[in-house]
Formats: C-alpha cells, sequence, structure tokens
C-alpha cells in the first residue's frame, strides 16, 4: 500500500491511496505516519488497509493537500556518503580530498530535518551562504520495528517501508567543513515523498530504478541495486552498536548524475525545477527558490 500524510478540511491526516491514486481512504486511530510506525506490529497491515477502503468514502487527491510522508522526522535521518561506486569517481574528480581515498567501510552521517518539505514544495537555496547547491536522489528506507544486533538475514522483517528522498546538499559547506553535517541540513534540503510504499509491495531486496531530472533533462539514471553496502548489511553493522528506533529513516546514497559530478559543474540556482523519482514509489519535484 502506499501512505501518505495530508491536510483535508484543515486537518493533518494519514491515509492509504486508492489503487488507482485519484483518491484517498483515512486511517484513523493514529496521530501521524510515526505513531503507525510504532505501532505497526500491533496490527495487521493487511487489516487496516482494509478497513480504510472500506470503512469510509474515498477523498478525491484534488481536494486534499499532500505533505512529505513523515513531515518531521523523530530523530536525524541516517545517511550513507558516497555508496554508489559511480557517484565515488565523480566526487572524488570534484574535490580529491574531500572525496577521494579508499573506503574499506560505509560512510556514516546524519541530517538534521526539521521540517521535511512535499512533492510541489519551494525549496529555499540559502544562496547567502550556498554557492553550489546540489542535489541527491536517494532511496529513503524506513525501519519498522526496533532494531539492535540484527541479522543479516534477518534484516528484511524489520523494514517498514521505502520513500524518495532529495538529499539535498551545499557543497562549498560540505567540502570547507571537512564533514557533511551543516552542508546537508539546511532547512528545506530533504525533501521526502510522495508516498511511503510498504515493503510487501516489492521484492527483497528493492531493485527500482532511480533517477534524477533538473529541469526536465535527466541527470541520474541508476538502479537501487547498484549500491555498495547494500540494506543488509547497513541495518545490520548500525544495529550492532546503535538501536535503530522504529521510524527510523534511512538514506542509502545517490547514484551518479550530480551536478558536482559534471563537466564543468552544474549546479542549482533560483528557478531550478528538480524532479527525483524511483519506480513503484512515485516521484517528487520541487522549485529551487533564494
Amino acid at each position: 500500500m502506499k501512505l501518505i500524510t495530508y491536510v483535508y478540511e484543515n486537518k493533518e491526516r494519514i491515509g492509504v491511496l486508492t489503487s488507482d491514486e485519484r483518491s484517498v481512504c483515512e486511517i484513523e486511530g493514529f496521530s501521524s505516519v510515526n505513531e503507525l510506525i510504532i505501532k505497526a506490529k500491533e496490527y495487521d497491515m493487511k487489516e487496516i488497509y482494509e478497513q480504510s477502503i472500506c470503512g469510509k468514502d474515498a477523498v478525491s487527491v484534488d481536494n486534499i493537500h499532500i505533505k512529505s510522508p513523515i513531515p518531521c522526522p523523530m530523530q536525524d535521518v541516517i545517511c550513507l556518503g558516497i555508496n554508489y561506486a559511480e557517484h565515488a569517481k565523480e566526487s572524488e574528480k570534484f574535490d580529491k580530498e574531500a572525496f577521494g581515498g579508499e573506503r574499506p567501510k560505509a560512510i556514516y552521517f546524519s541530517k538534521r530535518v526539521n521540517e521535511s518539505p512535499a512533492d510541489g514544495d519551494d525549496i529555499c537555496g540559502h544562496f547567502d551562504i550556498v554557492e553550489s547547491l546540489d542535489y541527491e536522489a536517494e532511496l529513503g528506507v524506513i525501519i519498522g520495528k526496533d532494531a539492535k544486533d540484527v541479522p543479516l538475514e534477518d534484516v528484511k522483517n524489520y523494514i517498514f517501508g521505502y520513500t524518495v528522498i532529495n538529499d539535498i546538499s551545499a557543497r562549498n559547506i560540505q567540502t570547507a567543513h571537512k564533514q557533511w553535517y551543516f552542508g546537508k541540513s539546511l532547512d528545506g534540503f530533504t525533501p521526502m515523498g510522495p508516498c511511503i510504499l510498504t515493503a510487501d509491495e516489492v521484492e527483497y531486496p528493492p531493485v527500482l530504478k532511480i533517477t534524477a531530472k533538473v529541469n526536465g533533462e535527466l541527470r541520474q539514471n541508476s538502479t537501487t541495486d547498484l549500491l555498495i553496502t547494500d540494506i543488509d548489511h547497513i541495518v545490520h553493522e548500525l544495529s550492532e552498536g546503535i538501536t535503530l528506533k522504529a521510524g527510523t529513516i534511512i538514506a542509502t546514497g545517490t547514484p551518479s548524475g550530480v551536478g558536482m559530478g559534471m563537466n564543468p559543474p552544474c549546479f542549482l540556482k533560483d528557478g531550478d525545477i528538480v524532479e527525483c523519482k524511483i519506480e513503484k514509489i512515485g516521484s517528487i519535484t520541487n522549485k529551487i527558490v533564494k
């Protein structure tokens, strides 16, 4: 099923999209998607879906305002850096000191998200401090139950669902500070959506086409099976020392084709339209503004 957060009649609600994606049926009894994820283990998700679809009249998506599926994440988003081989090559060409060298282990960092923009929202480029604004289409993985010391073979049982994330990045800040937190955490830098596709809707591990376009020009074009560190190893390794709470969001890294990888580099500017899309999940499109 596809879960969304939306506003209808001045009230924020969560719901399930109908099969044609033209209408939504409200899921009652939960204040947010975060609460649904936390309590999902206590409920049969199939039953929740059937009760939502059959229990009330659907509302047309034309009459609602769709928000990010998780507008306010409970914790910082956990991110993977340099997790596609071709992206590693283009990053090193852009700045060898910042992105080069051997990487025998996965690169983890966190991203502050006070509020996640939705599909269609404008994104402030913070051009007063940002000189080189970039995009990164990524598969977001959402943990469905508290995960600690998870064996590789059990990871799939901890996945609640997937979403599309644009890991917007200020390259000049990222490289100047020699770490990535600040340059990736400016307000509005984590648009997400348009929904959460529950894990039961796709085979595991998911092999999905992932793309990004800028002003209609295809920039990124890859598949999610090309991760250097895959979902199994990400969750297994992190859970050896960290309890990944239900609702944790993991951005699994971006493929090649980002602005800094072009020759010459081509960064986002005021008025640019960025579309990030993942097969079966959907797309998010955002305009960059001053």
